[in-house]
């Protein structure tokens, strides 16, 4: 670059990725909501108190008890793993263990972070579905008073699930009235809480307070924000010393008011609805289409966000040259395919073709 650039060529420098490419990846893939871009506009300019002393913060800790009850506090930190490991850490003392599902984010997705900061002990159990259930749960639900053995002391499930499947609010009540009967306490790892709630046609409250969880992370990252995922504690006194937790893990940002005016914008409005049913119901084309493509096989059902298939290795390679997504159970040739908030009619058909392209064969009759 030269020192005689003009301000055009620098922003055409500074574009550095193909704007019109889409992929099933992740929905972390997709960029930022523009309401959220506007957001965040707004939030800008003069200065506030930091550390969340701002009225960004405060505005959006109104909206958290509007949605989950005047008892729920929220903590607003970086990211999902920041969130499931702080509260959890916060939920435990050092002897607890936290009982899981073998496909869950902390078990599998978070670098031993759980473990390594969090310094809890994870109990993971193999289940069909991404789901726990009591029955479940007791596979290690046991060993209270014995020295040898990490405490379990918190059930921590997934919503939706990490294979796209979701609990019903029953299901959850039950987990929670079996675990407070043993002593141990519910967290909710909510990264697609939002996409959960647009699939069950409910409110928060109705599938986390009213159903006795005792603390959620509540995303927003995968849902049409820059960045910003929030801890909530639904039953008081569930997760002490929280704070300073969040302090003492690095997940406090100094400027939250910028996350908080994203979250407002998200939860304020019905944002966080709109994008999470666009995202479900694209799932769900992509799901109708490719059940009637031979050489696919369904492994999930469909309920959120994520399309879960087995297809041979050579034909996901090659539909990769044009669309990217991740291998899920290599040994089983099964993908996982995401939608997103701003997933359209339009990628779904693209991307359907392509499958039809590289199977090389036609709709079963």
């Amino acid at each position: 670059m030269t020192g005689n650039m003009t301000h055009s060529e620098t922003v055409i420098e500074s574009v550095l990725h193909d704007v019109n490419y889409r992929s099933f990846a992740s929905d972390n893939y997709s960029g930022v909501h523009p309401q959220i871009l506007e957001a965040l506009s707004r939030a800008n300019g003069g200065h506030v108190s930091a550390y969340g002393a701002d009225p960004y913060t405060h505005r959006f800790e109104e909206i958290i008890k509007g949605h989950f009850g005047e008892q729920a506090e929220v903590f607003t930190v970086f990211n999902g793993t920041g969130a499931n490991v702080t509260a959890l850490q916060a939920m435990l003392p050092r002897w607890g263990a936290v009982i899981c599902t073998t496909n869950s984010h902390i078990h599998v997705d978070e670098g031993g972070a759980p473990e390594k900061v969090g310094g809890f002990k994870l109990l993971p159990i193999e289940t069909p579905d991404g789901k726990l259930t009591p029955e479940f749960i007791d596979k290690e639900a046991w060993g209270w008073g014995d020295e040898h053995r990490s405490q379990p002391l918190v059930v921590e499930l997934t919503q939706s699930t990490e294979v796209g499947t979701l609990y019903t609010p029953d299901e959850i009540k039950a987990i929670t009235d079996h675990a407070h009967s043993k002593g141990m306490k519910v967290y909710a790892d909510g990264a697609r809480l939002s996409n959960a709630a647009a699939a069950l046609g409910l409110g928060f409250k109705e599938f986390t307070t009213d159903v006795g969880l005792d603390a959620i992370s509540l995303g927003g990252t995968k849902n049409g924000l820059m960045f910003g995922e929030s801890i909530v504690v639904l039953t008081p006194d569930a997760a002490p010393g929280l704070a300073y937790g969040r302090k003492f893990n690095m997940q406090l940002a100094s400027k939250l008011r910028f996350a908080s005016a994203q979250l407002i914008e998200m939860f304020g409005t019905d944002l966080w609805l709109r994008n999470a049913q666009q995202a479900n119901a694209m799932a769900q084309k992509l799901s109708n289409a490719v059940v009637q493509l031979d050489g696919i096989e369904l492994t999930q059902k469909t309920e959120a966000n994520a399309v879960f298939a087995k297809i041979n290795p050579a034909v996901a390679d090659k539909v990769r040259e044009n669309y990217a997504f991740y291998d899920w159970d290599l040994q089983n040739e099964e993908v996982r395919w995401m939608c997103s908030f701003d997933t359209t009619e339009e990628d779904i058909n693209g991307f359907v073709e392509c499958l039809k392209s590289a199977l090389g064969g036609a709709p079963r009759s």
